[in-house]
C-alpha cells in the first residue's frame, strides 16, 4: 500500500480542479461505528449498532477496491484517461466476518445490516441480490480484505445481548430495520462530514421540542382568548382542554374522535406536545392521508411555531431506484427535527421499506408521538401489517400513536363466525373524548340528502344544471378526469374553480387563497356567484366553508368529509346542504369503490336515516371490512423469521417492501413548470440546475416538493414515451406545454380546442390562441 493509506473516499474541488486529503478507510469506520452505536442506543442495542459500523466497509480493505476508488476518481491518475472503471463491490465482505465472529442469529443479523447498507436490506433467497447467494460467492472477496493490516480491533467485537424484540420472530424484522436505519444514517452522516463539511455546521440549529411547547401554549392562549365568543368556539375549546387532560396518561395507542371543523388539527398537536413533556418523547410526526393537502397543515403548524419548526417531507420526489445517486441518497431526510409533517405513504412505507434512503429515517420513530390524520383512510388491504407494526413500535420503541379522524376506522380484533382471528388488529386504545356519540350531535351543522333511488344516475350535463341554480356551492368528484368534465360543463356567469391533483401544491395553494377570498367577499355582501368543483384531496382538512357541497357517491366516511367543508363555522341561521348523488360510474375500482357499494347498501337497507351519527359509521365500516383480505399481499408472512439448518434467520426484506404499496397504481413524482403569480420564468429551472451541481442540497429538494405531482405510473409512462416527461437532475419533468394553467398535468390527447375565458388572475396569465394550441409557460 502507498503512503496514503487505505482509503474510504476522495473528492475533488469543483472549482479548482484539487484533490482533498482522503477520508481514511479506519477514521470512517470508527466514527460510523460511534454514531450507530449511539443510535441504536436509544432502543437498547448500542453494542450490534457498534458492530454493524466498524464491519460495514472491511470489503474496502480489498486491493481490488483501493484501485477502483483511485481509478473511478482520477486520484492517482489525475491526467490519465480512465473509461469507466468497473464497480466493485465490497459490502459482503463485513457480512462473512459477521458470521465467522458470531454463528447463528446474532451473525445473521448484523450481516443482512451490512450486505445491505448501500443496495437496501435483502431478501435471504431469490436470486443474486439474495443473501443467501451473496454469501455462498463472497469467498475472494472476503479473503482479500482479510490479507490487509486491519487493525485487530476494529474486527473483533464482545455479542451483545438479544434485545426483547429480536426475540419474537414477528418483531425481530422491524428491529432489524431500527438498527438499519442507524447504520446507513451514521454512515451517509460520516461521508457527509468529508463531502460536504459546511452542511455539518447547519445541523442542530432547529428549535428544541420543549421551546416548541412553550410557543405552542402562548400562541393557543392568545387565539383563544382573541376568538368570538360562540358556541362552535367554546366547544373547540372543550376539545383542546380534552386533548390537555388526556396528554398525562401513560404513552400507548389513543382516539381521538371529533367531527370536521372541531379543530382537531390544532388540539391534537397540543395533546402531542404535552405529552412529549410529561413523558420525555423525542419528537412529534404529523401524518396526513393525501400529499395534495399536506402543504395546508404544515402552513397551520408554521403559523402557530414559526417557519423553522416544520420539516415538510412526502414522497412525491423520492427519487427512483435506477436513478439514486450518492447526492440524491445524501438529501434523504432523516428525520431528525421536533416536528415533521408527512403522508400515511411516506410514514408507513418507510416503516416496511429495504432502500437505505427510506429506511435512513427509522431510528428517530423511536420514543416519539405519531398523530395519523384522517386514520379511516388506512387502506383495509394492509390493515394487519400496519396495526401490527404500530403495536410493536409502542410495545418496544416507546411510540405513542393518535388515530385521529370524525369517523374512527374499526381496527380492533376481527374473527370470523367460528371464532378464528382475522385480524389480530389494536387493543387498549384509549378514546380521548369522553363522549364521542354527543360531541358529534353538538357539533352538527349540515343536513345530508341521500338519492332517494340509490340506482338513478346523474348525468354531468344535469348536474350542472342544478348547480346553476346555486350561487356559492362546493362539488366534490372521484376522479380527476370528472372534475375536468363537470368544470367545463359549469356556467360562467361567475367565479368557477377547479381542484385536482393533476395541480402542484403551489398551484392549488394559490387557487385556494383566491377561493378563500371570495368566500370572504360574500361575507360582506358581494353576489357573485362562486363555484367550485374539486376531487377529494378538499376533504381532508382544507379549510374552506361552503352553504351547499354536492359529493358523489363515495364511502360514508368520505361523505363525512365533504360534509365538513359545508357550514363549518356554524353561521348560517340553518343547517348546511349536503347533496349526495349518484354519478353515472362509481368510483375507480378498488378500495373506493368498494366503500360507495357499501354506502349504497345500508341506503338500500335503510340504516342510513342519520348518514353522520356514529352507529351509521361503524355499521359502515363494519360492512367494509368482511370485503376482503386485510392483508392481502402477505406482507405479515413475508417479515416473519424463519429457521432452519441452512438459513438461522430467513427473512424476504426486499420482497415485503415491494408489495408494500398503499396506493394500487404506483405514483411516480414528477417537477412541474408552474409560473407563480407575480414570478417572471418558473423557479424550478434554477432549483434544477442547483442540483446539477450538488445533488444533495436538501432544500432545493424541499423547494421542489411544492411544484411537484404525483401521475399514475400509467400517465406517466405515456407522457414519457412521448416526450412529454424528460429527466433532469435525477428527476422527473414535465414539458411546459403539458402543464395546463387549469387543469396541471395533462397528455397531449387531452388539450383544450377552445380557451374558455374566465375572470380569475391564475388564469389571466394564459396567453393561448383558438387555433395554435399554444400555452403559457406555467
Amino acid at each position: 500500500m502507498n503512503n496514503l493509506g487505505y482509503v474510504a473516499h476522495v473528492k475533488q474541488d469543483d472549482y479548482a480542479g484539487d484533490w482533498h486529503e482522503p477520508h481514511r478507510l479506519e477514521e470512517h469506520l470508527r466514527k460510523v461505528a460511534k454514531l450507530s452505536a449511539s443510535k441504536a442506543g436509544t432502543f437498547q442495542s448500542s453494542g450490534w449498532g457498534m458492530a454493524a459500523g466498524l464491519w460495514h466497509d472491511l470489503g474496502k480493505y480489498r486491493g481490488a477496491f483501493q484501485k477502483y476508488i483511485r481509478d473511478a476518481s482520477g486520484y492517482e491518475r489525475e491526467n490519465a484517461h480512465v473509461e469507466s472503471p468497473q464497480r466493485v463491490t465490497h459490502s459482503t465482505a463485513g457480512a462473512v466476518h459477521a458470521i465467522n465472529q458470531w454463528p447463528s442469529v446474532p451473525g445473521y443479523v448484523t450481516a443482512y445490516l451490512i450486505a445491505g447498507h448501500h443496495a437496501g436490506l435483502p431478501d435471504w433467497s431469490g436470486g443474486r441480490g439474495s443473501l443467501q447467494f451473496r454469501l455462498r460467492e463472497s469467498g475472494p472477496e472476503y479473503s482479500e480484505a482479510m490479507e490487509a493490516a486491519i487493525p485487530k480491533d476494529l474486527l473483533t467485537a464482545h455479542q451483545p445481548d438479544i434485545p426483547e424484540p429480536a426475540r419474537n420472530t414477528d418483531s425481530i424484522g422491524l428491529w432489524m430495520r431500527l438498527l438499519f436505519s442507524c447504520l446507513v444514517d451514521a454512515d451517509f452522516l460520516d461521508t457527509e462530514s468529508y463531502m460536504a463539511p459546511e452542511r455539518v455546521n447547519q445541523r442542530g440549529r432547529l428549535p428544541r421540542l420543549p421551546d416548541l411547547h412553550s410557543v405552542f401554549f402562548e400562541r393557543m392562549n392568545e387565539l383563544q382568548k382573541a376568538a368570538e365568543d360562540t358556541p362552535l368556539n367554546r366547544t373547540r375549546k372543550s376539545i383542546f382542554d380534552a386533548c390537555q387532560r388526556s396528554a398525562a396518561e401513560s404513552p400507548g395507542i389513543f382516539s381521538l374522535t371529533v367531527p370536521t371543523g372541531g379543530g382537531k388539527t390544532l388540539a391534537s398537536l397540543g395533546f402531542a406536545l404535552e405529552h412529549a413533556r410529561k413523558h420525555g418523547k423525542s419528537r412529534v410526526i404529523y401524518a396526513i392521508p393525501f400529499t395534495s393537502i399536506i402543504e395546508q397543515n404544515a402552513g397551520v403548524f408554521r403559523q402557530v411555531l414559526g417557519e423553522e419548526a416544520v420539516l415538510e417531507h412526502h414522497s412525491s420526489l423520492d427519487v427512483d431506484p435506477s436513478l439514486e445517486s450518492a447526492g440524491s441518497r445524501l438529501a434523504a431526510e432523516n428525520w431528525d427535527a421536533p416536528l415533521i409533517v408527512t403522508t400515511n405513504v411516506q410514514l408507513f412505507e418507510s416503516l416496511f421499506a429495504s432502500r437505505t434512503s427510506r429506511c435512513r429515517k427509522l431510528h428517530n420513530l423511536v420514543n416519539s408521538i405519531v398523530v395519523l390524520d384522517e386514520a379511516q383512510q388506512i387502506p383495509r388491504d394492509f390493515h394487519e401489517p400496519i396495526t401490527r407494526v404500530m403495536r410493536q413500535m409502542s410495545e418496544h420503541f416507546g411510540v405513542t400513536w393518535v388515530l385521529c379522524t370524525a369517523t374512527q376506522p374499526d381496527l380492533g380484533k376481527q374473527v370470523d363466525a367460528f371464532g378464528s382471528v382475522l385480524h389480530t388488529g389494536l387493543g387498549n386504545i384509549r378514546e380521548i373524548i369522553q363522549k364521542p356519540a354527543a360531541l358529534a350531535s353538538q357539533l352538527k351543522r349540515v343536513s345530508i340528502e341521500m338519492p332517494s333511488d340509490p340506482d338513478e344516475k346523474l348525468s354531468w350535463e344535469g348536474l350542472s344544471h342544478q348547480l346553476a341554480e346555486e350561487d356559492c356551492v362546493l362539488v366534490v368528484v372521484n376522479k380527476r378526469q370528472d372534475a375536468r368534465t363537470l368544470y367545463e360543463l359549469l356556467p360562467q356567469n361567475g367565479d368557477t374553480y377547479h381542484l385536482s391533483a393533476n395541480m402542484c401544491a403551489e398551484h392549488r395553494s394559490q387557487v385556494l387563497a383566491e377561493i378563500r377570498h371570495k368566500l370572504s367577499e360574500r361575507k360582506t355582501g358581494s353576489d357573485r356567484p362562486l363555484r367550485v368543483v374539486s376531487t377529494q384531496l378538499i376533504e381532508a382538512g382544507v379549510d374552506v366553508d361552503f352553504p351547499v357541497v354536492y359529493r358523489a357517491i363515495a364511502g360514508l366516511d368520505s361523505i363525512a368529509q365533504a360534509a365538513g367543508r359545508c357550514n363549518r363555522e356554524g353561521r348560517l341561521p340553518n343547517n348546511g346542504r349536503v347533496v349526495v348523488f349518484q354519478p353515472e360510474q362509481l368510483p375507480p375500482p378498488g378500495f373506493l369503490r368498494q366503500a360507495a357499494q357499501v354506502t349504497l347498501k345500508l341506503l338500500r337497507s335503510g340504516q342510513l336515516n342519520d348518514p353522520l351519527s356514529p352507529q351509521a359509521i361503524q355499521a359502515f365500516f363494519s360492512d367494509l371490512n368482511t370485503q376482503g383480505d386485510r392483508d392481502k399481499h402477505g406482507i405479515c408472512r413475508l417479515l416473519k423469521a424463519e429457521s432452519s439448518s441452512d438459513a438461522p434467520l430467513a427473512i424476504q426484506f426486499r420482497a415485503a417492501a415491494e408489495k408494500f404499496r398503499l396506493i394500487d397504481d404506483k405514483g411516480v413524482g414528477v417537477v412541474v413548470p408552474f409560473r407563480p403569480e407575480g414570478a417572471e420564468e418558473p423557479p424550478v429551472d434554477q432549483w434544477l440546475s442547483m442540483l446539477e451541481q450538488d445533488g444533495s442540497q436538501k432544500w432545493v429538494h424541499r423547494k421542489l416538493q411544492r411544484y411537484s405531482v404525483t401521475l399514475p405510473e400509467s400517465l406517466a409512462k405515456q407522457l414519457h414515451g412521448m416526450g412529454a416527461i424528460y429527466e433532469r437532475a435525477g428527476k422527473f419533468v414535465v414539458e411546459s406545454s403539458h402543464y395546463h394553467p387549469v387543469w396541471g398535468v395533462q397528455a397531449p390527447d387531452s388539450l383544450i380546442p377552445v380557451w374558455r375565458q374566465l375572470s380569475c388572475p391564475v388564469r389571466d396569465n394564459y396567453d393561448g390562441r383558438l387555433g395554435g394550441l399554444t400555452f403559457c409557460s406555467l
